[in-house]
């Protein structure tokens, strides 16, 4: 096994760290990140108005995400088997240029399962985009410019999650199927990918069955299940207690109109951006196992503040807490596993985390539901971070 030449590609390490976010090859995959977070986020908003124009009832919408994320769970592993073999960018540029087309191909649907199929189409294309573009960081980055730019990578991410949702809102005001045209982006930046980032490609000739064994090898480490746990609950608490059921206290509880929602949820994800812009920093520090049980005890501490919060401004405080919180989990997790894995098994083992980070994803609100039949919404919080504690635990004794 050999790593392919590059042109160099550590000016901005030579020239200190500082000057990282410079580097023509991240901004690639900084784009790469704000197509793989695209999806689903910019669409939500027009919801209500797809309902009301396909004449499709409440219960139906959330296909358009479901169609969308399953993919995932069962391509992203094969995707980065894919890639280790034959290289990133083989899977990464066909990947986007699927996920521009079909999702814009989606405006021009008005027949609401040929809008499925499409959307499962383009979830195809997504199925890898949010797994190498960390394997990609693994690859150009090491040691301390690793922490650094999975922190940036983390901070525009958080930044695309903040704002797609008022762009989508934008542009549903013109029409619902507007939305769906930000997916064309993917196309130029699939070209600036093949044409313009230089990043080492692992040259894997070893035989199928041995090349799964040495993955096997690689994954089959304690600290490994103990970031895939971490993953995991991080993804039940985000989708289960906090996305889906902040909403609906604030609500409930204080009767607040939707843009004041929506601002609390963008203060979040810009709180996550800022925080996961100083992991470098952080982790000159701290280690990184440090700074996960950190960011678990905060999430346990928002998720208790929330339901004893006795005015909706108050509710800023755990917001900021639990931005915080998130800002230091994903990247920690992220540069932790990238550190593990071997170049010529990385892009399986991060896409395998990706499938991980989507099975929290999809349970968290069936889980955090249960939860709240059986006990009240304040009871969903509670184990929420009932769940974060028990985190703690397990990366101290898991991490190391």
């Amino acid at each position: 096994m050999s790593i392919a030449p590059i042109q160099d590609r550590q000016t901005t390490c030579r020239n200190g760290r500082k000057t990282l976010y410079r580097d023509p090859n991240l901004r690639i995959i900084f784009g790469v990140t704000l197509m793989a977070v695209l999806g689903v986020s910019s669409i939500t908003p027009a919801f209500p108005t797809i309902i009301r124009e396909l004449a499709i009832s409440s219960r139906e919408i959330g296909l358009l995400i479901t169609v969308f994320t399953f993919p995932g769970v069962i391509l992203a592993p094969l995707m980065g088997i894919f890639a280790d073999r034959i290289g990133r960018k083989k899977i990464l540029v066909p990947s986007l240029m699927l996920f521009g087309i079909a999702g814009s191909a989606c405006a021009l649907v008005r027949d609401f399962n040929v809008l499925l199929a499409v959307r499962f189409l383009q979830g195809i294309g997504a199925s890898a985009l949010g797994s190498l573009n960390i394997a990609i960081i693994g690859d150009l980055y090491s040691g301390r410019d690793r922490d650094v730019a999975m922190g940036y990578n983390a901070s525009v991410l958080s930044m695309g999650t903040a704002s797609y949702p008022a762009i989508g809102g934008a542009l549903t005001m013109v029409g619902w199927h507007y939305p769906f045209l930000l997916a064309l982006i993917a196309v130029p930046v699939g070209f600036f990918v093949l044409f313009s980032l230089h990043s080492p490609e692992p040259r894997n000739n070893q035989h199928i069955v041995d090349y799964l064994r040495s993955v096997w090898r690689c994954i089959n480490d304690r600290r490994v299940y103990g970031l895939f746990a971490a993953g995991v609950v991080t993804f039940v608490i985000l989708y289960g207690a906090y996305l889906t059921y902040f909403p609906v206290l604030i609500g409930l509880t204080f009767e607040a109109p939707p843009v004041v929602i929506g601002f609390l949820l963008s203060g979040m994800s810009l709180t996550t951006a800022l925080t996961a812009s100083q992991l470098g920093r952080l982790s000159r520090t701290f280690e990184k196992r440090i700074l996960l049980m950190a960011s678990f005890s905060l999430y346990a501490v928002a998720l208790c503040l929330i339901p004893l919060m006795s005015t909706l401004w108050m509710l800023v405080i755990p917001t900021i807490v639990f931005g915080i919180a998130h800002g230091m989990t994903i990247p920690s997790i992220q540069t932790l596993l990238a550190g593990i894995a071997p170049i010529e098994y990385r892009a399986a083992f991060m896409s395998i985390n990706g499938m991980v980070l989507r099975i929290g994803q999809t349970i968290g609100p069936l889980l955090m539901g249960m939860i709240f039949v059986a006990g009240g919404i304040g009871s969903v919080f509670y184990a929420g971070a009932a769940f974060a504690v028990g985190m703690v635990t397990v990366v101290a004794i898991l991490v190391r």
